[in-house]
């Protein structure tokens, strides 16, 4: 089908969808060859597939990749370009049905290790902390009422495709999810301050035993409530006069001990 008109349905559907903040109706908006691909590979139904005339080539490589019943799409670059979220469009879109999880999907694994985030407001950071969780061998996510939606298009790039490939529970409340997670036997770690005397290294922990490490707002950290409960804090040590580190990276370097300990490729 070829679209010639900015007002058709469905590019009014598609620059909705790529420049919402969250998905609608279990529905992923996806931007990039590269993400496309990672979703068709991940088994996600394609439900439609947009390419401008000048991606051509890519929608042909794709094709093949597709279910018979995606819908595609063509349309000009120009209005292509009307509907993207990002700067320089590589001319390729889709719309993908959201994977559904439960938390057994998250804790298959004997050892299992999810990363909770508490009111991480920058998807930038939320994608990011995705794409390490998986590195690093976590066996799902989950993002709290108040966090940037992982599905969300600016997360889903950041995180370069993991948050098509880990489980990921949304929405839920903070203490509902640490009261199952303690139900299901793990280990509750938060992330700290590094100026917190009572918190400990990642390498004095034992992260081989299941856990769940929490990660709060990006400026604020975590409630005091949450920190307080959990079983043990764990913080970066930093030298002065720094005082904190963005959550991705801290996020990645307690996972990363998590996966040396763990002897998981590094």
């Amino acid at each position: 089908m070829q679209i010639t008109s900015r007002e058709n349905q469905w590019l009014k559907t598609f620059r909705a969808a790529l420049r919402s903040s969250r998905p609608e109706d279990g529905c992923i908006a996806l931007e990039g060859i590269h993400l496309v691909t990672e979703a068709i590979r991940s088994g996600l139904k394609i439900e439609a597939l947009l390419a401008s005339n000048s991606a051509e080539a890519q929608l042909t490589q794709l094709q093949s990749k597709l279910d018979s019943s995606t819908r595609i799409l063509r349309t000009s670059d120009k209005l292509f370009a009307s509907v993207a979220d990002t700067d320089s469009p590589q001319g390729i879109a889709a719309l993908a049905r959201a994977p559904e999880y439960t938390l057994d999907n998250l804790l298959r694994a004997a050892d299992s290790l999810v990363v909770v985030l508490v009111a991480a407001q920058n998807p930038g950071n939320v994608g990011a902390i995705l794409r390490s969780a998986e590195a690093f061998g976590a066996s799902g996510i989950i993002a709290t009422r108040g966090t940037a939606h992982p599905y969300s298009p600016k997360a889903l790039r950041a995180s370069a495709g993991s948050s098509l490939r880990l489980p990921i529970l949304a929405d839920l409340a903070a203490p509902i999810a640490l009261a199952q997670l303690r139900v299901s036997g793990l280990q509750i770690l938060s992330a700290s301050s590094s100026q917190n005397p009572t918190a400990k290294r990642p390498d004095e922990l034992n992260l081989r035993a299941p856990f769940a490490l929490l990660i709060g707002n990006e400026g604020a950290g975590l409630p005091p409530e949450l920190e307080r409960s959990a079983d043990a804090q764990v913080r970066i040590q930093l030298a002065e006069p720094v005082e904190s580190l963005n959550a991705a990276v801290a996020a990645s370097l307690i996972l990363y001990e998590a996966a040396r300990q763990r002897r998981i490729n590094v």
